[in-house]
């Protein structure tokens, strides 16, 4: 049974920083990927970053350099680290996990396995 558990979300003013964490348990990282995802209000869920252990990670175009995920295998944790903050980065952030081919088409195709309940992420 694979549970996810975001935190770190809250309000920030433009330009600034938050990072999300996720922590993961009954998940097998061999062959998995693990990313967030985001829900804009009124818009639809867009891929934001994801990882595959130990192989490689992707990025959204929108991200342009201001993001950074990452991995701390043995707290069982996932890190997205957002710089440069700007309003339209506002959305539900969620973090999800399950079975890929690649950190690029997984984020792409946007239908993993396994969500966790979304955290709110407010840029003024």
């Amino acid at each position: 049974h694979v549970q996810l558990v975001e935190s770190g979300g809250g309000s920030v003013q433009a330009g600034g920083s938050l990072k999300l964490a996720c922590v993961a348990s009954g998940l097998t990282y061999s062959r998995n990927c693990m990313g967030w995802f985001r829900q804009p209000p009124g818009k639809e869920r867009e891929g934001v970053a994801s990882l595959e252990f130990a192989v490689s990670t992707a990025y959204a175009d929108f991200v342009q350099g201001r993001f950074t995920i990452s991995a701390d295998y043995a707290k069982n944790t996932l890190y997205l680290q957002m710089n440069v903050l700007k309003p339209d980065d506002t959305a539900v952030y969620c973090c999800a996990a399950g079975p890929c081919s690649s950190p690029r088409t997984w984020l792409n195709l946007g239908n993993p396995a396994y969500w966790g309940q979304g955290t709110q992420v407010t840029v003024s």
